[in-house]
C-alpha cells in the first residue's frame, strides 16, 4: 500500500527520492510527496494528488538537498487530496514525517495531547508529527526521545520516517507491523518500504523488526530496541535484477509478467531439483508436514485462489486433509483446530498484514508454519518457521499473474515430495509434467490474438460476466473472475457450475457473457449441460476446453497436461482475457483504481 523512501548522503536527494517513489508505484497510491533539506537548513516540501508524474511537475528543479523523505499514499483516513498527502509537518514547521500503516488510537491521542492544536489534514499521520512536536516543546526532550515516546504511544501498524529541521543530517525511522528496510551505501544510507525502491542505489539492506528505532546519518546506522539496547544486525544482499524492474518493449508490466510465466515454471524446477534432477526440500519441513493431522492454507486474494488448487494437490498426493482460509476471517474467527495442525501461508509480497496477524497467533500457539513467498527476507518469511521461495522475480502489476502460477507450481512440488516421503507417491513425475506445462503456456501465449478478439466480441462493453467450472475448474473460475473484475471493472463472479440452478441463473440476461472452463473428463459433460442452460436463457458463452475434451464451437483449446496441473494452463487465457478487456476499455492495466499491490494494513 503506502510506500516510504528516504535518503541521506552527498548527492541530490530529490531525484533519488522521485526515482524511488516511481519504483513503488506498483503498490497502489493516490497521492505522493517529498521533503528535502540541505545542510544549511533550507527545506522544500512538494505534494501532489495523482501520479508521480504529476508530482515531478511541481517539484522545483533547483531545490537541491542531500537528505529527504518521500511517500506514496493510499487513502485510509481522509480522501485523496494534496492536504492529506504525505509528508506531513508539525504546526511549527520544525518536524516532517511520512507514515505507512493505520493508527488505531489516533483520536484518543488527539484528545489527550493535541486538543488545542490546529490540524490541516484528516489523516491519522498528522497526529504523529504533531505529537512529536508537542513532546519536544512541552517536555523539553530531545527529538530522539520524543520520537521513541510517540512510537510507544501508538497502537496499530506503522512505518515512520522523521526529519527535524534543526538536525538536517539525521533521519529517524521506526516500524511496527508495516515493512521498512534500511539500505547501506558508501557515503550514504537509505530507508524504503521495499528493496526495489532503492535497488538502483544499493543492494545491501538491513531488515527491521517490530518496535525498533533507527537513527540514520550519511555514515552511520544505529538501531535500538524498546529497551534502548543497540542492535547489531548484518545486511543481506537483495538479489534483484534491475532489468526485471523494466517493462522493456512491453506496454504494461502485466503483459510482460504473463509472458514470463513459462520461464518462471522452468526456474522453479531448477531451483528445487538436486544434481540428479530429483526434487529436494528441507527434511524438517517434510517431517512436520507429514506428522500433521490437517493442513491449513491461509491467504488473501489471488493467493487464496491458488490455495484452493494447493488443497487438491496436497490432499491427493499426501492424503492429509487440507483447509483453505481467508486471512482476514481466520485471524478474528479462528476455527476449532485439530491437535497437530500445519500452517501454510501464501503471499506474493510476504508482507500481507491480514496473513501476518494470523501467523503471530500461530507462533504464539507453537504450531509449525511455512510461508510461500516471492520475497526473501519479507516479514512472513522471517517470522514463519520455514520458507519456500517462488522464484518468480519482481511482480509489478497490481493484478497478480506469475505469482499465482508460481505458488501452484511450488505447492505441487511440495505435495509430491511429501507424498514420496509417506510412500504414497512412487514415481517422480511433477518435474517432467511442469516442463510440459511451461511449453503449454508458451503455446497459449503465442495465440493471444485469439483472446484479444474474444475480449472485443464478448466483454469490451459488457457490464457484468460470469465464470463457471466444476472441481479444480471452479477454483480457476474464482481466480479468473477476480482478475477480470480487478483490471477491467466488469462486475464478474466465479461459480461452481452446478450451483447456477440454485439461484445464480436468475442473473442471466440476454447477452450476458458466461465463460466455462472444462479440463476434467469425469465432469466435463455436467459442465457442458450448465453451458446449455445459460445459452437457453440468452447468455453469450465462451468455452475453454482441454485437448481431448473439445467440441465443435469451443472458442479455445487448451494443451493437455497432467490433470493435477490443469489450472496452470487454463488460467492463462483468463489472464489474457482480463488484460485485453481492460486495455479495450481504456483502463490503466497495471494500476487499477482503488487497489494496492501489497496490502500492509489489516
Amino acid at each position: 500500500m503506502c510506500g516510504i523512501v528516504g535518503y541521506i548522503g552527498n548527492r541530490d536527494a530529490k531525484d533519488i527520492l522521485l526515482q524511488g517513489l516511481e519504483k513503488l508505484e506498483y503498490r497502489g497510491y493516490d497521492s505522493a510527496g517529498i521533503f528535502v533539506i540541505d545542510e544549511n537548513k533550507r527545506s522544500y516540501l512538494f505534494k501532489e494528488q495523482g501520479r508521480i508524474a504529476a508530482l515531478r511537475k511541481v517539484v522545483d528543479s533547483t531545490a537541491a538537498a542531500a537528505s529527504g523523505i518521500g511517500h506514496t499514499r493510499w487513502a485510509t483516513h481522509g480522501v485523496p487530496s494534496i492536504e492529506n498527502a504525505h509528508p506531513h509537518q508539525s504546526a511549527n514547521g520544525r518536524f516532517t514525517l511520512v507514515h505507512n500503516g493505520v493508527i488505531e488510537n489516533y483520536q484518543e491521542l488527539k484528545q489527550t495531547y493535541l486538543a488545542n492544536t490546529h490540524l490541516t489534514s484528516d489523516t491519522d499521520t498528522e497526529i504523529i508529527v504533531q505529537l512529536i512536536a508537542h513532546l519536544v516543546e512541552k517536555n523539553t526532550v530531545s527529538t530522539l526521545e520524543a520520537f521513541k515516546e510517540t512510537a510507544a504511544l501508538l497502537r496499530g501498524s506503522y512505518a515512520l520516517a522523521l526529519i527535524d529541521k534543526e538536525q538536517p543530517e539525521i533521519i529517524y525511522a521506526a516500524k511496527n507491523k508495516s515493512p521498512l528496510l534500511v539500505g547501506k551505501g558508501d557515503g550514504f544510507n537509505v530507508i524504503c518500504s521495499d528493496a526495489m525502491a532503492m535497488i538502483q542505489e544499493t543492494n545491501q539492506f538491513i531488515e527491521l523488526t517490530d518496535g525498533e528505532i533507527v537513527t540514520l546519518s550519511r555514515d552511520t546506522i544505529t538501531i535500538e530496541n524498546q529497551l534502548n539496547e543497540v542492535i547489531e544486525r548484518e545486511a543481506y544482499t537483495a538479489e534483484i535484477n534491475l532489468n526485471d524492474l523494466d517493462k522493456g518493449t512491453y506496454p504494461y508490466y502485466m503483459a510482460k509478467e504473463m509472458d514470463e510465466q513459462p520461464a518462471v515454471i522452468r526456474k522453479i524446477i531448477q531451483a528445487y531439483q538436486n544434481d540428479e534432477g530429483v526434487f529436494e526440500l528441507d527434511k524438517t519441513i517434510l517431517a512436520k508436514l507429514i506428522a500433521s493431522d490437517r493442513i491449513y492454507i491461509v491467504a488473501c486474494g489471488t493467493s487464496y485462489n491458488a490455495g484452493w488448487v494447493g488443497k487438491q494437490l496436497l490432499e491427493k498426493l499426501t492424503h492429509i486433509p487440507t483447509e483453505v482460509h481467508l486471512s482476514s476471517e481466520f485471524g478474528h474467527n479462528m476455527p476449532l483446530l485439530t491437535k497437530k495442525p500445519f500452517f501454510i501461508f501464501l503471499s506474493q509480497s510476504g508482507e500481507t498484514a491480514d496473513s501476518r496477524q494470523v501467523l503471530v497467533k500461530v507462533n504464539e500457539m507453537g504450531h509449525p508454519s511455512l510461508t510461500l513467498t516471492n520475497v526473501a527476507g519479507s516479514t512472513l518469511s522471517r517470522e514463519a518457521e520455514f520458507t519456500l521461495l517462488l522464484h518468480a522475480g519482481p511482480e509489478i502489476a497490481v493484478a497478480s499473474t506469475k505469482a499465482y502460477t508460481a505458488q501452484i507450481a511450488v505447492l505441487a512440488i511440495l505435495a509430491e515430495v511429501a507424498g514420496k516421503e509417506t510412500g504414497l507417491v512412487v514415481q517422480d513425475s511433477i518435474g517432467h509434467d511442469l516442463g510440459i506445462v511451461a511449453s503449454g503456456m508458451e503455446s497459449i501465449l503465442s495465440e493471444k490474438h485469439q483472446i484479444e478478439q474474444m475480449a472485443a466480441d464478448y466483454l469490451s462493453i459488457s457490464r457484468n460476466a460470469f465464470y463457471i467450472g466444476r472441481g479444480v475448474d471452479y477454483y480457476v473460475a474464482m481466480e479468473a473472475s477476480l482478475k477480470l473484475k480487478e483490471v477491467s471493472y466488469v462486475q464478474t463472479e466465479g461459480f461452481a457450475a452446478g450451483e447456477l440452478k440454485h439461484g445464480t441463473i436468475a442473473l442471466i440476461e440476454e447477452g450476458t457473457p458466461v465463460i466455462a472452463v472444462i479440463t476434467d473428463e469425469g465432469i466435463a459433460g455436467h459442465t457442458r449441460g450448465n453451458v446449455q442452460e445459460v445459452q437457453a436463457r440468452g447468455a453469450n458463452t465462451i468455452v475453454f476446453s482441454m485437448e481431448g475434451l473439445e467440441q465443435l464451437g469451443d472458442q479455445f483449446i487448451l494443451p493437455k497436461v497432467n490433470p493435477l496441473l490443469t489450472p496452470l494452463v487454463s488460467v492463462v487465457p483468463t489472464q489474457l482475457l482480463a488484460y485485453y478487456t481492460s486495455l479495450q476499455r481504456g483502463n490503466d492495466v497495471d494500476k487499477p483504481r482503488n487497489l494496492a499491490k501489497s496490502v500492509t494494513v489489516e
